[in-house]
């Protein structure tokens, strides 16, 4: 409860930081209607005798209302949330981001990221869990040596907002990035440094198959174009805003834990024999969760997103399935007791995959 505690006050001082720097005392907070709905928008000097704007949010936001009403007073304190962050990390038994992704995130999140509705899959948004959940995560389940973003390709093209170029932020890093060609034609969704560190941008594919080869132009994310995955939309809806433990601490939006877990059983299930491991590390990572939602009463949590996926059709239904077969038995059994007592919870039956 300590570290959690803990862990929510580097959350809010590092959306306060993010906060400040994407949104400076000299502009101004103004509301734009966009078809029908009310949004916020931040007007700022360009430099030349005109106004810059970003987007926002939408007003009804509880958290963007409260922070532009007290925009004049919001300050940050840097040396405290890292001594916060360090604690987290030393004492806690909270694992840090290694300096690579450390650093990347940071940069993408300052250039307003996740203001622009991202969000931060993969890996390293299940590194992230360990305090969401106030659980310890095995090292085992969080190596990675790549950091994916995904964004839904409807606000990339109506918040009217992008990033600046995404290679540049990248080289501004490390100047070894560069853009890995894309085989459909001169679309860039990935970047590589020297090291072999890869950023890779993704999107949902709601079409035909034929569309998953063809990158996705997405307006907001600086001249980068992003992958379309299937069940991508099912994963990022909904995103839960916490912390990446590195510096000062980063504030990220990241898939909801129970939403990650189920779609990982299904990304198992539709993984080829060529990779097993990154199979093994899904089911791994699925069944981390699971046991972790069960530990901490959020069953429920997991039988409604589960319900969702299941009432999604047939073929749904067999990846949950085929994913759900490759777990541990003492998983299985947990995956069984999480279902069966977040069903109670909700008022309604989930279809046991077994």
């Amino acid at each position: 409860m300590m570290y959690q505690a803990m862990l929510a006050e580097v959350g809010q001082r590092a959306m306060d930081d993010a906060w400040t720097l994407d949104f400076p005392p000299r502009g101004r907070f103004v509301k734009v209607k966009v078809k029908d709905r009310d949004y916020w928008y931040f007007d700022q000097p360009d430099g030349e005798g005109g106004q810059r704007r970003k987007y926002v949010g939408p007003v009804e936001d509880p958290e963007i209302k409260k922070r532009v009403e007290d925009f004049s007073t919001i300050k940050t304190d840097f040396r405290t949330r890292r001594r916060l962050v360090s604690s987290l990390t030393r004492d806690g038994g909270l694992l840090a981001a290694d300096r690579n992704s450390g650093v990347i995130v940071e940069a993408l999140a300052a250039a307003g990221l996740f203001r622009l509705r991202a969000v931060l899959v993969g890996t390293l948004a299940f590194r992230t869990y360990s305090g969401l959940l106030g659980v310890r995560l095995p090292s085992t389940a969080i190596m990675t040596g790549d950091a994916d973003f995904a964004q839904d390709y409807a606000i990339s093209a109506g918040v009217m907002d992008s990033l600046p170029p995404i290679l540049e932020l990248l080289q501004s890093i490390d100047p070894t990035f560069r853009a890995v060609p894309s085989l459909a034609g001169a679309e860039t969704t990935a970047f590589i440094n020297g090291e072999g560190y890869r950023v890779e941008f993704l999107t949902a594919n709601r079409g035909k198959d034929e569309y998953l080869d063809k990158p996705a132009e997405m307006p907001a994310l600086g001249e980068a174009s992003a992958q379309p995955l299937r069940f991508m939309d099912f994963l990022i809806r909904e995103p839960v805003r916490t912390v990446l433990l590195y510096g000062s601490g980063v504030s990220v939006l990241v898939p909801d834990p129970a939403r990650f877990a189920v779609h990982k059983l299904i990304v198992a299930s539709r993984r080829h024999a060529t990779s097993a491991l990154k199979r093994d590390k899904d089911v791994m990572q699925a069944g981390i969760l699971v046991e972790a939602l069960l530990q901490t009463r959020r069953s429920s949590d997991l039988a409604m997103v589960y319900i969702e996926a299941w009432e999604r059709g047939p073929q749904w239904q067999e990846g949950i399935k085929l994913g759900a077969a490759m777990l541990p038995n003492e998983r299985k059994d947990q995956l069984r007791e999480c279902l069966e007592t977040g069903s109670k919870e909700i008022g309604e039956k989930a279809a046991l995959p077994f």
